[in-house]
């Protein structure tokens, strides 16, 4: 028989996660449809908020997803075992242009962990790279433990 008990994480603990983990899923949607994809980040705990940098082609799908500062949400998740954490931020997705860019937001985005190589069909000239901040209006972890020993 399997137990599970369910706990909202405090923020210490979310913070914790958010600053071990380095990827996760953004959520956007357009009308009725649905777009997500997976991406790295860097947080900063104190000001919790997160820095994504995002690859599109122009005129591509997920270019499509992000115009107008689009309301997301991002989740990023771990299995440690029998104990499963999570944790969800909804907010509003803003681009950040290189004239914005301040040395926080450079050392938030240092802390993202990107992938060691990227695969294009296109050479990198042909590719838009920007970065976003996310400050989310709504930030919660949850814990859960699964017991699936029996009697």
């Amino acid at each position: 028989m399997t137990v599970e008990q369910q706990t909202a994480m405090t923020d210490a603990e979310t913070d914790a996660l958010l600053g071990r983990r380095e990827t996760g899923v953004l959520s956007l949607a357009r009308d009725d449809e649905p777009y997500a994809i997976p991406i790295s980040y860097g947080y900063d705990a104190s000001e919790r908020q997160f820095v994504m940098r995002l690859v599109s082609t122009p005129g591509g799908e997920k270019e499509r997803f992000l115009t107008d500062s689009p309301r997301v949400r991002f989740v990023v998740y771990e299995e440690d075992g029998p104990t499963y954490r999570s944790v969800i931020a909804n907010g509003r997705l803003e681009l950040l242009p290189r004239s914005a860019l301040t040395p926080s937001h450079v050392e938030r985005f240092g802390a993202a962990k990107r992938p060691l190589f990227e695969m294009w069909d296109r050479a990198k000239d042909e590719l838009d790279v920007r970065l976003y901040e996310l400050d989310p209006d709504e930030l919660s972890g949850r814990r859960i433990d699964v017991d699936d020993s029996s009697d």
